[in-house]
């Protein structure tokens, strides 16, 4: 069975979508840009002065108190205005000679009207805060790409948000996650640090204070073949934090179930199957591979923050179960164990059926953008075909679905519309329930016409369609159709561009001839001539 071109694309379309709507739609107020009219010649305001000058703020509010605190805890808005003036505001003076003169800069590229910037900013802040006081080098700046252009274009900034990472003034894009503390890992990595070295308990139970999700690794001497593999699987990961020690006792801390012997890895993750052993020889695909299986929850709530590590996930059996966020609680544990069952060939994903921006894009290529109740559908990306479960959504049902995914038993899914009355209709519409009758079993000769409600030039091909089959009514041999391929699929229909038109003969079925949609009614009427001239009775002079 050929792979349905049209519904890859429409997959495609979706996850597109849904990666460029990534993040929540909550405004977040950030710090201003440098003025844009500063002198050529003023001296740049380095990182430690932009700290020193919030550190004297500190003191004046605090003449009396601790420094960096007022008589209560400071408010969220307080720390986040002090993060925020960690970060380096860029503009068209200084901009590349901060990234040429720095061994590492991560750079934010924003506009102050886009939502996602202003997502991104406070977290982007925040990681900036971490890292100084990890002591790193890295440089944090940011720019304003709409208010500097050309600083903009320089620095290879296209879209809102842009990150890029400058290692001695050449860039690399960001590829890591879009919390602060993904953040912060994968500027960890990029810039020299891909592993923290714990040595002793207290810090052990500092990290615990500060980290859910982590790989740790128990070597007796930092060296050899084992710990080189270690190593380039922590530099090679984008995601996730890892630790290394030389003590079991650290290493229980860390990682209750760990063996005492050497070398021993396993992955800690804030959920109900919170620790996994690594039982395979070391060397960085087993490494990594063992990241991939595992690095999920068993049910992983699809976020803004988390989709495009879903998206890109090794695992290309992943099952969607759309519901409101009471219904999923109600489904978590019971469904614990079936996404057990499959934990290395299946990804069971929940998503927010209200929350449009992941939802709809998904449940529009099954025509249930909107639908209220459960929906539980599932991709084989392996072959772009797309799945429903049109029974009741229970966990035993659930997991039969799961279990027809797994072996390739379910019957692939094609959206289709009603099946429309065409009763003296001289152009049939075709639905996609209806395309083996009206197309591939007609005893006729078809002339098709794909096309999609959004196609700008669908207009012009649609009337000569309607002059052609007024042209040549009467004969019985010759039926003119039309298919709207947004709303309706079918695994035959490979449709590459809109509008398409496609003759189907009588004798060949599976094999249609293509003919150009710019072709004029009296080009199109020959060609249709040309195929039927073996029919006397049905042969037509041109128009």
């Amino acid at each position: 069975m050929p792979t349905p071109k049209h519904t890859s694309r429409f997959i495609l379309f979706s996850l597109i979508l849904l990666f460029s709507l990534s993040f929540f739609s909550t405004r977040v107020v950030f710090s201003q840009s440098t003025p844009a009219d500063e002198e050529d010649g003023e001296d740049m305001e380095t990182l430690e002065e932009l700290i020193a000058l919030d550190e004297e703020a500190d003191v004046e509010q605090n003449p009396d108190g601790v420094h960096g605190e007022t008589k209560d805890k400071p408010s969220g808005a307080q720390v986040l205005s002090k993060a925020q003036r960690i970060v380096l505001e860029l503009n068209s003076d200084y901009a590349k000679r901060v990234v040429d003169e720095n061994e590492y800069v991560l750079v934010l590229g924003y506009a102050p009207w886009c939502m996602r910037s202003a997502e991104l900013m406070p977290r982007f802040a925040e990681a900036a805060t971490a890292l100084k006081e990890l002591g790193s080098s890295l440089l944090m700046a940011k720019l304003d790409a709409e208010r500097y252009p050309k600083a903009a274009s320089t620095l290879g900034i296209k879209g809102f948000p842009t990150l890029l990472l400058f290692v001695n003034g050449t860039s690399q894009p960001y590829s890591g996650g879009f919390t602060s503390e993904e953040i912060v890992i994968w500027a960890r990595k990029r810039t020299g640090s891909p592993i923290i070295r714990i040595s002793s308990l207290t810090e052990a139970n500092e990290f615990l204070k500060k980290h859910s999700t982590f790989v740790v690794g128990l070597f007796e001497n930092f060296e050899g073949p084992d710990y080189e593999e270690f190593v380039k699987a922590a530099t090679s990961d984008n995601e996730i934090q890892f630790i290394e020690t030389s003590s079991p006792e650290i290493a229980k801390v860390l990682f209750p179930d760990a063996r005492h012997t050497y070398p021993f890895l396993g992955l800690t993750k804030n959920e109900p199957e919170r620790y996994s052993a690594y039982e395979d020889t070391f060397n960085v695909d087993g490494i990594l591979q063992f990241l991939d299986n595992n690095k999920f929850p068993l049910i992983t709530v699809l976020t803004e923050f988390n989709s495009a590590q879903v998206y890109s996930s090794t695992k290309k059996l992943q099952v969607y179960i759309f519901a409101e966020a009471d219904d999923l609680k109600k489904l978590t544990e019971p469904l614990q164990e079936v996404a057990r069952k499959f934990k290395l060939k299946i990804m069971l994903i929940f998503v927010d059926i209200k929350e449009d921006n992941l939802a709809k894009p998904f449940l529009t290529l099954f025509g249930l953008e909107d639908s209220e109740d459960i929906v539980v559908t599932a991709f084989d990306y392996n072959n772009s075909f797309k799945y429903l479960l049109e029974s009741d959504p229970t966990p035993t049902k659930i997991e039969e679905f799961c279990l027809g995914l797994f072996h390739g038993t379910l019957s692939p899914f094609f959206k289709s519309q009603p099946i429309p009355d065409n009763k003296d209709a001289s152009i049939l519409t075709v639905v996609g329930k209806t395309f083996d009758d009206l197309v591939l079993r007609s005893p006729k000769n078809i002339l098709l016409e794909v096309h999609t409600p959004w196609c700008i030039t669908c207009e012009a091909t649609t009337k000569q369609m309607e002059k052609l089959a007024k042209h040549f009514r009467g004969l019985e041999d010759l039926v003119f159709a039309r298919i709207d391929a947004s709303e309706n699929e079918h695994p035959k229909l490979q449709v590459e561009e809109y509008p398409m038109l496609l003759f189907y003969t009588s004798k060949d079925k599976q094999n249609p001839i293509r003919f150009s949609s710019k072709s004029g009614s009296k080009e199109l009427a020959s060609l249709i001539n040309k195929h039927l001239k073996n029919q006397d009775d049905i042969s037509k002079d041109e128009l």
